[in-house]
């Protein structure tokens, strides 16, 4: 009876951890921009932005010149109007090279401080719970044999 029991939560305990590790597994990492040092001045990030699919428990790059700038989450507003007080949060760790978790289905907003902002140092990310589904294949074609309209 021991042993059992010992078996049943053994198999919990395993099935646990998978799903953890499923869950890492599923998450992306995405290169602000597409490369490791692209936290700059003078690139569209809106539209690299725009041509990304970020999901939930996905991760954010951001790799810069330390020196120069750095990364913080901000709201809408101070995203649209380039504001870099009153921020939700400093991504930045000093080191140039900062990782964020995008942990919920929404809009997150980052800038740079410093006036890099106003030279587009800046980026909005819509972040999705799921996958959207599959496009619907084409009908087939009027003409085309089928098995039903032969019986």
């Amino acid at each position: 009876m021991e042993i059992t029991s010992f078996n049943k939560n053994m198999l919990m305990m395993m099935m646990m951890m998978m799903a953890i590790m499923w869950n890492i597994a599923k998450s992306d990492l995405h290169y602000v921009e597409g490369s490791k040092f692209r936290w700059v001045a003078g690139v569209n990030l809106t539209q690299w932005s725009l041509n990304q699919q970020f999901l939930v428990h996905d991760w954010l790059y951001f790799g810069y010149d330390r020196h120069t700038f750095n990364v913080l989450e901000v709201n809408q507003t101070s995203y649209e109007k380039c504001i870099d007080t009153g921020f939700i949060k400093n991504i930045s760790t000093g080191a140039g090279r900062d990782v964020f978790q995008l942990t919920e289905a929404k809009t997150y907003y980052f800038l740079s401080g410093g006036g890099y902002c106003w030279q587009g140092v800046k980026v909005a990310v819509g972040v999705s719970d799921h996958l959207p589904p599959a496009p619907v294949p084409a009908p087939k074609e009027s003409g085309a044999f089928s098995i039903s309209s032969t019986f």
